[in-house]
């Protein structure tokens, strides 16, 4: 288009544009598939954030139709996840009391906010900021969210009513519920049933889809031996597709979701990154993280304008799409427009589905992401990043999910800073006939060269770890067996430099040269080099101050000073 920029289509579109024939009937018995999984798993996620049933299919429809359209991966689904639950229903529930409508609002409004952060996320490119959430913080974050969403379900498992809020709270709860005889023995035999039903079906060949085959049958023994009033059901489902509204929430209600939205929304969108990345290695076919980031900004906005909760990509769904044969977002369109189809044509079935059975099905999905394995290697690799995962497990469990997200991710900070500011520095010398020079510390058999010392840290130099890499030159020349005349900083490690670090290396510079010693620089990167000339010292640190390698640098000062 002559003088204008030809508008770029969405990723979905251009999918359209590229659509294969063969494709279409594996996406169509993939969505088939997948809305058998969407119906019940997107109801027990709803009650697992404190919400009505029916905004977990709100929440599965929509999204999946916005993602179609804006999404990156062929294959990603994505629609209400365990991992988000309890962090809606503590941002959500404080606010909205015992008031069910005004919950379903304030869960729209959050999912708004966090589409927002989202969607300025993808306008600034800031599809990096996962790197905040270390493996070790990931893991305690799920452990974590695990126990938390398996205690918070116990009480429906149980048929009980009451006890809830915190960890501590439901636990002492429910056991005091159980000892004054609350318990209903039919809500119990449901809900143990249905999880012995779904985890039975994992050992058993053919993959059997254990949490349909358990939602179906416990909704038609309820059904056929009329049990609607032996035990709390979900009941009956409104029919069709809410208007967009949200009703009753205000200016101070937004205010008092934005800290919220914003962990939700880093952990949304780690969840998805990661899913979506693994997935398109798998079918060599690359996302870009920020268009992830904006497609699922998009896909929660639309969850919130009808009736939904915040999503994100589902580690449960997605599988199920990929082995039935999905190959494109038809899969999850289809899927999509299938259960719009049961909530129009079937939404009174769920009058005899216990709740019990749902709260089952959660605590399976729990369950499944509670990762040992990776505490126990990094006990032998790390004590550090083992307590960073066993205090985002700690502090998400007992104090708060988002408090514990906070907690964590300060404190990896920390350790990354403590790591930089006190990083393994050495000195280096010539180790036999082996080519080049090496750590003296490692091969104490290594020989210095007389007047000349090699300093090598490895960390980028910044305020807190200027005067450090200053003491370790001025250590090593105090040290040195003879008088040195030169020292030569391996400079490869040395990644960045702030102006901080910058005047603790002016003042070395000018007190070596007091004592009549050069420092000199090798193997120093070029954007470190630039950053000498826009700071104003490249007249004090001149050509002749670099070298390509360690190796160019010894043999220039040894024809300086005759000792070739």
């Amino acid at each position: 288009m002559r003088g204008a920029r030809a508008l770029k289509l969405p990723p979905g579109l251009t999918m359209v544009r590229d659509y294969q024939r063969p494709w279409l009937k594996s996406d169509l018995a993939a969505g088939a598939a997948l809305s058998a999984f969407l119906i019940p798993a997107g109801m027990a996620y709803a009650e697992a954030a404190g919400l009505p049933a029916v905004t977990g299919l709100y929440a599965s429809v929509i999204p999946l139709l916005a993602y179609a359209v804006f999404g990156p991966s062929r294959v990603l689904i994505i629609g209400p996840d365990s991992s988000l639950a309890p962090m809606i229903a503590a941002a959500v529930l404080p606010l909205a009391g015992t008031d069910p409508d005004r919950a379903v609002a304030l869960a729209g409004a959050l999912a708004l906010v966090i589409g927002s952060f989202l969607l300025a996320g993808r306008v600034f490119r800031l599809g990096f900021v996962t790197g905040l959430l270390s493996k070790p913080i990931r893991v305690g974050y799920l452990n974590g969210i695990a126990i938390v969403i398996m205690i918070s379900q116990l009480p429906k498992l149980l048929g009980i009513s009451g006890p809830g809020g915190s960890l501590v709270n439901t636990a002492a709860g429910t056991a005091q519920a159980i000892g004054q005889g609350g318990v209903n023995p039919l809500a119990l035999l449901f809900g143990a049933g249905s999880i012995a039903v779904i985890v039975g079906c994992r050992f058993l060949p053919g993959k059997l889809p254990g949490v349909l085959i358990a939602v179906v049958a416990a909704t038609a023994v309820t059904a056929a031996l009329d049990l609607t009033a032996a035990l709390p059901t979900v009941g009956a489902l409104p029919s069709g597709l809410p208007a967009p509204a949200l009703d009753g929430v205000s200016l101070a209600d937004v205010l008092a979701l934005l800290a919220p939205a914003a962990g939700i929304a880093l952990i949304a969108f780690a969840d998805t990154s990661v899913l979506s990345k693994s997935f398109a290695s798998r079918s060599g076919v690359p996302v870009d993280g920020n268009q992830e980031m904006g497609a699922l900004g998009a896909a929660n906005v639309a969850s919130g304008l009808f009736g939904g909760f915040p999503i994100s990509g589902s580690t449960s769904r997605t599988p199920i799409a990929v082995e039935a044969g999905a190959k494109s977002p038809l899969a999850g369109a289809t899927a999509a427009v299938l259960v719009v189809l049961f909530m129009v044509l079937a939404p009174g079935l769920t009058t005899f589905l216990p709740s019990s059975v749902l709260a089952g099905v959660v605590m399976v999905a729990a369950a499944s992401i509670l990762d040992v394995k990776t505490l126990r290697r990094l006990l032998r690799m790390s004590r550090t990043e083992a307590a960073l995962l066993v205090t985002t497990f700690l502090g998400v469990a007992f104090v708060g999910v988002l408090e514990g997200i906070v907690v964590a991710i300060g404190l990896s900070l920390i350790a990354f800073v403590l790591r930089a500011l006190d990083p393994y520095r050495t000195e280096l010398g010539s180790v036999g006939e082996v080519p080049g020079y090496h750590d003296l510390s490692r091969h104490p058999e290594g020989q210095r060269i007389p007047g000349l010392v090699i300093a090598r840290f490895d960390a980028p130099l910044f305020f807190a770890n200027g005067a450090v890499f200053t003491d370790h030159i001025r250590r090593l020349v105090a040290r040195a067996p003879e008088p040195v005349r030169w020292v030569i900083v391996a400079s490869e490690a040395i990644t960045g430099l702030d102006t901080t670090a910058l005047d603790d290396l002016v003042a070395l510079d000018d007190e070596l040269a007091r004592r009549g010693i050069s420092l000199v620089f090798a193997e120093m990167k070029g954007p470190i080099k630039d950053r000498l000339i826009r700071f104003g010292v490249s007249s004090r640190f001149g050509p002749d101050h670099f070298f390509p390698t360690v190796t160019n640098a010894v043999r220039s000062y040894k024809r300086e000073f005759g000792l070739e």
